[in-house]
């Protein structure tokens, strides 16, 4: 049994910290800016909660974190009353936002600063995924500090490897979402067109799911997609924030993602046609929409 604490209880950090508790056995210490939000979730499984990350992290061996971006990591890390402020040496940063590789790298260079270990650790499988204990976890930092952590990480994931040196689980959850943004566009237009064909699009799906068109999106997202049902997964506001940041590194990179910059623009139409909080397979909703004008 560990001491570990965990910031940050959105819909993936609040399962993810019950698995901690119910799999792992830990002793575990929660913080969320909406204390209400900690207090529900200490009553659920029976830990501590923490008025500041800075307490949460005091003496503890390995501390998580999922928050939203940049700005809200170093929030609860470097600034004021932040988590950094109350680590031991020796213990393991582990942090399972969405975030800029640049980002991993500085607090990597803190934690080390300190006697710590920093492990960028973004995760994939979304709210389902967290809610079942079954994500892919992609790190990045050194191999001493991922081997520490990763008993720590497998109480919620079914696939946690490290990447390479710190920043690279970051560099690594961006080719994931590059690879999710032009399938779920590949899918929309497949579907649409179908429907525009007038083909029976269940048949349609039934006979190409188990051939080179398959896909995780396919299998998981045709039929909510097909009866415009947009309440099952990521939301496009957050899904815009990691795409910005795909094609943020790519321009510091010199990589050349044209359909990447396209899909995002395309999702800045869903956001204008209200739907931020639709899911990412919402890109159909774009195309059924020009129908109607």
């Amino acid at each position: 049994m560990a001491k570990v604490a965990f910031i940050g209880l959105g819909v993936m950090g609040y399962p993810m910290a019950g698995f901690l508790k119910t799999k792992g056995g830990h002793d575990v210490t929660v913080y969320n800016r909406t204390t209400a939000k900690a207090e529900k979730w200490a009553d659920e499984y029976g830990g501590h909660v923490a008025q500041t990350p800075e307490q949460a992290a005091e003496g503890c061996d390995f501390v998580l974190a999922c928050v939203g971006n940049d700005d809200d990591l170093r929030s609860v890390t470097t600034a004021e009353n932040g988590a950094f402020h109350g680590l031991k040496p020796g213990a393991v940063f582990i942090d399972h936002t969405t975030a800029s590789a640049e980002v991993a790298r500085e607090l990597y260079a803190a934690a080390k600063a300190k006697g710590c270990g920093f492990i960028d650790a973004p995760v994939s499988g979304g709210q389902a995924g967290a809610e079942n204990g079954v994500l892919t976890v992609m790190c990045g930092g050194d191999q001493a500090d991922f081997d520490k952590a990763k008993p720590i990480i497998d109480c919620f994931a079914k696939f946690a490897g490290l990447m390479g040196e710190a920043g690279a689980g970051q560099l690594t959850k961006m080719v994931n979402q590059i690879c999710i943004a032009g399938l779920v566009q590949g899918l929309s237009e497949a579907i649409h067109f179908a429907k525009k064909a007038e083909l029976d699009v269940p048949k349609v799906i039934a006979a190409i799911k188990g051939g080179a068109a398959q896909s995780w999106q396919m299998e998981n997202r045709w039929e909510t997609m097909n009866n415009g049902k947009f309440d099952y997964g990521f939301a496009v506001d957050w899904m815009r924030k990691d795409l910005g940041i795909c094609l943020k590194t790519a321009n510091d990179t010199g990589a050349r993602l044209p359909v990447t910059a396209l899909v995002d623009q395309f999702y800045a139409e869903v956001q204008a046609m209200g739907g931020n909080r639709w899911d990412t397979s919402s890109l159909i909703a774009r195309l059924e929409n020009a129908d109607k004008k």
